[in-house]
């Protein structure tokens, strides 16, 4: 095996090169698994035989009919539909396999992936750190002992780790970008609809977006392209866009950049390295020729939108699996905590994501981004939530959502851009978040950063 793993460019030009094919790019990436996974529980499901069943097939197209990720290995977060595999949320809930694909999962296929497993998550991506009842502790590659983050930090930890060159994940409150910045890779939350959640409706109402975690930002903007756009069911729907990959190819121009190191929940105090890095990449900006200046976002608190939609969300996916009485103990209390949203108050978060989102969109009158950590702790330990009840998970969750999850609410695109390791060994990250719709800007901007400033394409350790 090569001691750095191709990404998913890269892959790609030589699929189409005919330099590489998929049978020994996904051979590649199952033996990384076999050697490498064990002490990080990345995996919940591989599928040796079936991968190369399928990279076989995908090998047998012609030149004219290989798509935009022609034999790229992909890993796919427990909570999407993979046909013949069970789509356990994290527990041990349903037992029953998937019949068909996913619109995402299927996409991919069609685009040429081979999907090569699943990863863990928490249950039903409640709390973000990837730990669970079923599935023990995942590990963060850069340090066992610390928490790769979550929900999807299966995902995280088997892309950084290179066991795979992108993974797909979700984010209802940060869950791309929090495990992104626990691992050093790059993650876009897009704008809320620019991704089908098809074959379900929504993914926590106005909250949960799909999206990839990748080892560079041409990479996710690859995926990005094969996956956005919606199908009939979706119930919400982004405005218009440009292709994702082009826009990494842009120079951003002069941009307007707003930074704050101020949380948006209260009480919460962010890490010093954490502030010395948005710190650091202001300095960095303003030397590329952007007009950047410290701020005050005022934020509008968001916890009147987003906790009666968290309640709801893991409440509807709790009601569709097969065997409730399965569940973790946490996840079961979690659930018998959330019968006071009844459908009015539903509604009623629902109108208050409307306000929220206008204000929280006001910071763009002067600015075109706005920098801020991606989170306020560093990773912490594995484990985290051991023994922990739902009011204790919760609070302990709050440093890691401080910045992620307003953007949430208020559907606009934003990413963790790594900053590389810090003095701690461990990698930092800060957060873009862009005007509604623009994730081109983002892209632009991130690709530009990472010109300047690489960060390790693989964990250090």
């Amino acid at each position: 095996m090569t001691d750095l793993p191709l990404g998913v460019a890269e892959i790609v030009k030589k699929t189409h090169a005919g330099r590489l094919k998929a049978v020994p790019a996904v051979e590649e990436a199952l033996a990384r698994i076999a050697e490498r996974d064990p002490d990080l529980n990345a995996f919940s499901v591989v599928r040796r035989e079936e991968a190369v069943k399928e990279a076989k097939t995908v090998d047998r197209k012609l030149k004219a009919d290989r798509g935009p990720l022609h034999g790229v290995p992909i890993a796919i977060k427990e909570e999407l539909d993979v046909e013949g595999c069970v789509t356990t949320f994290g527990g041990e809930g349903n037992t029953t396999p998937a019949a068909a694909d996913g619109e995402v999962v299927r996409r991919l296929r069609e685009a040429g992936a081979v999907v090569v497993g699943k990863t863990t998550m928490s249950e039903f991506g409640a709390f973000p750190y990837t730990e669970s009842a079923s599935r023990g502790l995942t590990r963060n590659p850069w340090d066992r002992t610390r928490s790769p983050g979550g929900s999807s930090g299966g995902t995280a930890a088997a892309v950084a780790a290179g066991l795979v060159p992108v993974g797909m994940g979700g984010d209802g409150g940060g869950s791309i970008r929090i495990p992104a910045a626990c691992c050093g890779l790059f993650g876009l939350k897009p704008q809320r609809g620019r991704v089908t959640t098809a074959p379900h409706e929504h993914l926590w109402f106005t909250l949960g977006t799909v999206g990839p975690l990748t080892r560079s930002v041409l990479d996710s903007a690859v995926v990005y392209d094969v996956i956005r756009g919606n199908a009939d069911t979706d119930r919400y729907r982004a405005g218009d866009s440009e292709s994702f990959v082009d826009a990494t190819t842009l120079e951003p121009g002069r941009l307007r950049i707003g930074w704050s190191t101020k949380p948006v929940s209260r009480g919460v105090q962010p890490d010093p390295i954490h502030v010395r890095a948005v710190e650091d990449t202001a300095r960095l900006l303003g030397d590329l020729g952007h007009d950047v200046r410290e701020i005050d976002p005022r934020y509008p608190d968001p916890t009147a939108a987003f906790v009666p939609q968290f309640f709801a969300g893991i409440r509807a996916e709790a009601d569709d699996v097969e065997h409730y009485d399965r569940l973790e103990r946490r996840t079961r209390e979690t659930y018998r905590l959330g019968t006071w949203v009844t459908p009015r108050v539903l509604q009623a978060a629902l109108r208050a994501t409307e306000r929220v989102s206008a204000k929280a969109n006001r910071v763009f009158d002067t600015i075109d981004v706005l920098l801020t950590p991606a989170m306020a702790h560093r990773p912490p330990r594995a484990g985290i939530l051991d023994g922990r009840g739902t009011v204790a998970s919760a609070l302990l969750a709050m440093p890691a959502i401080a910045y992620a999850a307003l953007w949430n609410v208020a559907g606009n695109p934003a990413a963790a851009v790594p900053c590389g390791p810090a003095e701690d060994g461990l990698p930092v990250a800060v957060q873009l978040v862009g005007r509604t719709d623009d994730e081109a800007t983002l892209l632009s901007l991130a690709a530009q950063m990472e010109k300047a400033r690489p960060w390790p394409k693989i964990a250090q350790v």
